[in-house]
């Protein structure tokens, strides 16, 4: 191991201790099957596509990545990959794979399936939204610009040894080898089924699809020759689908569903904690969660900044997390409290009705516009949108709802023209993982901002990009201070550009029924929406 490897390693623990739950002992193998219910069905079960809270931890129990976290935390450690060095300048990542490891089809995983699947994902004609995370990769700008075929930076060694070579330091790598866009798939299968292979996953995970009903159910079944020694607990999960979380909630109390997908109706959240039986089954946790509204930066009004800072001071933020109970806190810049990075002197754009109006008569538009705000058609999703509909109205803007289904807003926000505005709630912004850069490649980057991307303003800053990769180059743990300054300076220069109007940061609650068991940390891990799947067990 090298000093730059421990050095890595510890910086890791480190920012793992700021989300992880105490050290746990995993009970042996319960078997048994638990019921899931959401209201939206699935959009895709591929890896190199699927990027919504609700299909990204079902994603997690199908297949495996090089790294992985222990169960319940934030803490890093080898997963597809048994080891793994890293060379003194920090560039070169060569990774031993596991012996033993197959696919779901029977067949041996290689290193060949690992250079295979990071440049699926990185291909455009994949269309990942998840692609510019392996964009510190040698060879990453070629293959999007359709140059080069392949990753130059990733070399098989042998049948059990890859080498990956950056094109700079890169903090985070590690982080993205155990994200969902990273985690490897065979070639075979994604062939044979083409552009359904998102219906048709094949991994290495430890669960199989063995059952998918569009619109109605999902069921995941036990891989019994899954890799890690006692996982998964369970022995299938059944995902139903076209519940609503009304009547989820009712089913769980009478014995019928374990969780709710959907977590607590907000209509219902003070009725369950007042109830200290019900209460007693909701496992209470930090999330790095902040939700937003994004402007359409690439098209009119929103293409001028007095229009976006208008709309920033235009929203009453302490109204709207009055209408989720109290479950959430007033958000003023893109990342979350509890992140390394957030500003804490920053106070972002005051709620001012009056000051709102006068930048908007300055932009143009003294008597207003017209626009459409796009939301998730989960409750309290339309709420929400409904008193930032008000909060507009205050000011001139009259926006109208769209009130969709979450895949639906999701494609609209990714499409070439985008839409004007997003409400992301139900939908973004979780962390993949616990680190300030998580915040911005994907939602607020340039690569991003690509068609198939979750930067739904559409905004680009090729000069924060810059200072980004800067941030991310820092790699030395004793520099981690100087690190989350970098970064709480790129968002301050977003917040400049007012491309988003942050809301609110958003706590975490999990229901589950009398008969779930296993530790509550599994039920609010940090990489895990709603629970930890592998993990979880039935008592």
């Amino acid at each position: 191991m090298t000093s730059l490897l421990k050095r890595t390693a510890a910086a890791l623990a480190l920012s793992a201790a700021l989300l992880s739950a105490p050290s746990m002992s995993m009970a042996q193998d319960g078997g048994g099957s638990i019921v899931v219910t959401y209201k939206d069905d699935i959009a895709t079960l591929d890896p190199a596509i699927g990027y919504d809270w609700q299909n990204f931890s079902m994603i997690k129990a199908i297949f495996d990545g090089l790294m992985d976290y222990e169960p319940g935390t934030a803490t890093l450690r080898p997963g597809l990959a048994e080891s793994y060095e890293i060379s003194p300048d920090g560039k070169v990542f060569t990774f031993r794979l596991r012996d033993g490891v197959k696919f779901h089809n029977g067949r041996a995983m290689t290193a060949d399936d690992v250079k295979y699947s990071f440049e699926r994902t990185v291909n455009p004609a994949t269309q990942s939204p998840g692609a510019g995370f392996l964009g510190s990769i040698e060879g990453f700008d070629a293959m999007q610009a359709g140059t080069a075929s392949e990753l130059s930076g990733v070399k098989i060694l042998d049948p059990k040894t890859v080498e990956v070579t950056l094109s700079r330091p890169d903090a985070t790598f590690l982080s993205v080898m155990a994200l969902n866009f990273s985690f490897i798939v065979p070639k075979e299968e994604v062939e044979k089924s083409g552009a359904d292979f998102g219906r048709n996953p094949v991994g290495t995970g430890a669960f199989k699809l063995s059952e998918w009903t569009l619109g109605q159910r999902l069921v995941l079944t036990k891989n019994a020759d899954y890799y890690r020694e006692g996982a998964p607990k369970l022995d299938e999960i059944t995902f139903e689908i076209g519940q609503e979380p009304v009547v989820s909630l009712l089913r769980v109390q009478n014995g019928e569903v374990d969780v709710p997908g959907d977590g607590i109706p907000p209509a219902k959240f003070r009725e369950v904690m007042d109830d200290p039986a019900q209460k007693a089954r909701v496992v209470e946790g930090v999330q790095l969660h902040t939700g937003y509204i994004t402007m359409n930066t690439k098209a009119a009004p929103f293409d001028d900044l007095k229009v976006r800072q208008a709309v920033n001071m235009a929203i009453n933020k302490d109204r709207i997390v009055q209408i989720i109970n109290g479950r959430a806190t007033p958000a003023n810049q893109p990342l979350p409290p509890t992140m390394p990075g957030y500003v804490e002197a920053y106070e972002g754009y005051k709620y001012d009705v009056e000051g709102a109006k006068k930048l908007l008569a300055e932009a143009g538009h003294p008597d207003g516009f017209e626009t459409e705000l796009f939301v998730a058609n989960v409750d309290p999703q339309p709420r929400i949108a409904q008193a930032i509909q008000q909060d507009l109205a205050a000011i001139g803007i009259k926006a109208s709802i769209q009130s969709l289904a979450a895949a639906n807003v999701i494609a609209a926000g990714g499409s070439a023209e985008g839409a004007p505005m997003i409400w992301s709630g139900g939908m973004a912004w979780i962390a993949d993982f616990p680190d300030p850069s998580n915040f911005y490649g994907p939602i607020l980057g340039c690569a991003g901002a690509a068609e198939g991307g979750w930067n739904w303003a559409k905004y680009c800053n090729e000069a924060l990009d810059a200072k980004a990769a800067e941030a991310d180059a820092i790699v030395d743990p004793a520099k981690a201070a100087e690190r989350a300054a970098a970064w709480g300076q790129v968002y301050e220069g977003v917040m400049a550009d007012a491309p988003w109007a942050p809301v609110f940061n958003e706590k975490r609650y999990t229901m589950r029924s009398e008969r779930m068991g296993g530790e509550d940390a599994l039920y609010i891990d940090p990489v895990n929406t709603p629970m930890n799947y592998k993990y979880v067990e039935t008592k």
